[in-house]
């Protein structure tokens, strides 16, 4: 057994780092995108919240039909072959292995994320075609250096890889902080690598208040920030076509999308 096997068998130890005594981001989004990998907890925060501000169900549903057309853009028309997803949270439908290897099997995929719940999960997120491959890392978004350094053991980084961080940077506090993360990550990837990223952002009174009783709630906080900052993220980036916008208009499939309190964007490193 390989100790990649190994850390996945020690389901005990990683079900002894699960805390059902608070609510937990990965765990609320799984309930409002109809998961069942959540607990009591997190369900009571997340029927408080649709009370507040039912949009940000829309946002959780809309947010992952984002990662679809993303991916599928990246792996279709720009002839991306790894894409490293950091943040991934709970397996559901259409992951982004599953996306990426319906439209070229040879793609191989890293997922990384610290949550124990996720972790006991990962096997699902590790089928693979033959032709690629698919990873997962217990590591910490603050941690980029061991990111990269365990995304090597399967990505070729001296190869144009995509970067997903969908929903994530708003638990890191200081935006001078999360642009920084972001920053040392693009810049140990190659000209031609890609990044994308959502998050949920300040444009509605409804969002700012479903914020505000999520973070009341001992979860770990998740900060809603402007367009402008969700923008920052990608200076010195080359913006794809529609740019930064709301995650339903992006590369929109249907004539009226939803608006929605939740903008992201995909860029290419020059």
């Amino acid at each position: 057994m390989s100790d990649h096997d190994s850390q996945l068998d020690s389901t005990a130890g990683i079900r002894a780092r699960i805390d059902t005594s608070k609510p937990h981001s990965a765990r609320f989004w799984n309930y409002f995108v109809g998961g069942k990998d959540n607990y009591e907890k997190d369900r009571e925060l997340g029927d408080q919240i649709k009370e507040i501000f039912p949009g940000l169900v829309d946002v959780a549903r809309t947010s992952r039909q984002f990662l679809g057309r993303a991916v599928r853009h990246l792996a279709g028309e720009q002839g991306v072959r790894q894409f490293l997803d950091i943040g991934t949270g709970l397996p559901t439908a259409d992951n982004t292995h599953q996306v990426a290897q319906r439209v070229a099997p040879d793609s191989r995929i890293v997922y990384v994320d610290n949550d124990p719940l996720v972790l006991a999960h990962a096997r699902a997120l590790l089928t693979s075609t033959p032709e690629g491959e698919t990873a997962y890392i217990d590591a910490d978004l603050y941690d980029p250096d061991a990111i990269l350094r365990e995304a090597s053991k399967t990505l070729d980084l001296s190869q144009p890889v995509a970067l997903i961080i969908l929903n994530t940077l708003g638990h890191v506090a200081d935006h001078g902080k999360a642009c920084d993360l972001v920053t040392r990550l693009m810049a140990a990837l190659p000209s031609g690598s890609f990044l994308v990223i959502s998050d949920s952002t300040a444009t509605s009174e409804g969002m700012i208040a479903a914020s505000n009783e999520y973070n009341r709630s001992g979860a770990i906080p998740y900060h809603v920030r402007s367009v402008e900052e969700i923008a920052a993220f990608f200076d010195g980036l080359e913006l794809l076509e529609p740019g930064v916008e709301q995650v339903t208009r992006w590369r929109a499939e249907t004539a009226d999308p939803a608006r929605v309190d939740a903008y992201g964007a995909v860029a290419r490193k020059p």
